[in-house]
C-alpha cells in the first residue's frame, strides 16, 4: 500500500479546497504568510512541495491539522457541494440542495454509462 504523504497533487487539492473554503486567493496568503508568490504558485499547481515548517505555517493560518492538508480525506463530491452550500446559504432553499443534488447524480450517471459504452 502506496503512501499519500507527500504527494504534491493531494496537497495542491487541498490548498485549493481550503482557499475556496475561507475565500483566499494566492496574494492573500502570500501577503499574510511572506512567502514568495512564485513558491506558493509551484505548491498550487502541484509542481513542488513544501516544507514541513511551511505546512505547519498553512496549516495555522487556515486553522487546521497539517494532515488536513497532506492526506487525501477522500472528499466526496457530496463534500464539495456542502461547501457550496454552507457559502451560498442565504440564497439556497432546502428544495434549491436537492434539486442541484439530483441534477448532478444524473449526470454523473449519464457520464459513467458513456465512459462504459467507449470502454
Amino acid at each position: 500500500m502506496s503512501s499519500d504523504l507527500g504527494n504534491k497533487e493531494i496537497f495542491a487539492k487541498n490548498l485549493k479546497y481550503y482557499m475556496e473554503y475561507y475565500n483566499k486567493d494566492r496574494n492573500d496568503i502570500c501577503e499574510a504568510l511572506s512567502i514568495p508568490y512564485t513558491t506558493f504558485t509551484d505548491w498550487y499547481n502541484a509542481v513542488t512541495y513544501p516544507r514541513i515548517d511551511k505546512i505547519e505555517l498553512l496549516a495555522n493560518y487556515f486553522n487546521i491539522q497539517k494532515s488536513d492538508l497532506i492526506e487525501n480525506k477522500y472528499k466526496s463530491s457530496y463534500d464539495e457541494l456542502e461547501l457550496l452550500f454552507q457559502k451560498h446559504k442565504d440564497i439556497l432553499t432546502d428544495d434549491d440542495k436537492e434539486y442541484i443534488k439530483f441534477i448532478i447524480e444524473k449526470r454523473k450517471k449519464e457520464i459513467d454509462k458513456q465512459l462504459g459504452e467507449e470502454n
